[in-house]
């Protein structure tokens, strides 16, 4: 269960502001990557039992994230970065990403002392020190709660896209590479919001041109 033990650790290390990075839309076909970062303005046992349902974004209920979203954005400042496709397509995903958490981190109102990251990997040129931590949206409420920003920004983005494409039902599998959006794929092919460099929409989108 996630809870600012990692944070606490980096306070007594003598951090004044840590923030919490993570990201949603990896592995989706089409819409942007979205990378948050969350500094809570304070950290104490009080906000830790506020956020004791606070897990990683995917394990939550619609509801039940849109809740711990509304409590993190009063609790804490905010950075968001939105990567869309074409960059995607031009940098990889990897890339793209580190693109997003330099982006996210530098828009925050006050400048951390750290970055806690989820995952393995850091940027090379970030402005501030940052450490990975593997499964950090189950260890760090920060890197949680910013994997609650980021998959419920990307979910609204996700709406947007289906009403410029209703076709292909984005709001439903939010870009994934469900049977559905496959086969929308293949009859309409792809729209502006996919990313041309993933094979599957490469591979119709060859076909498209084909025709």
């Amino acid at each position: 269960m996630a809870d600012f033990s990692l944070e606490i650790a980096e306070q007594k290390k003598g951090a004044k502001y840590i923030c919490g990075v993570d990201e949603a839309g990896r592995g989706p076909l089409a819409g942007p990557v979205i990378v948050a970062c969350v500094m809570f303005k304070t950290i104490d046992d009080s906000l830790e039992n506020l956020l004791k349902n606070l897990d990683d974004s995917k394990k939550l209920s619609p509801q039940k994230r849109k809740q711990l979203f509304n409590i993190i954005i009063n609790k804490a400042y905010i950075g968001i970065s939105s990567i869309e496709a074409k960059i995607i397509d031009e940098k990889n995903i990897l890339q793209a990403t580190f693109l997003g958490m330099q982006r996210a981190i530098n828009s925050l109102f006050i400048k951390p002392s750290i970055a806690l990251i989820d995952g393995r990997d850091i940027p090379d040129n970030l402005s501030i020190k940052a450490k990975a931590v593997i499964k950090g949206d189950s260890k760090s409420l920060s890197i949680a709660a910013a994997s609650v920003i980021a998959k419920q920004v990307r979910d609204e983005i996700c709406y947007i896209m289906a009403q410029d494409f209703p076709e292909f039902n984005f709001e439903k599998h939010k870009g994934y590479g469900t049977k559905a959006h496959i086969e929308a794929l293949s009859k309409f092919g792809p729209s502006p919001y996919h990313r041309f460099s993933y094979a599957p929409v490469r591979a119709h989108n060859a076909i498209k041109l084909a025709k």
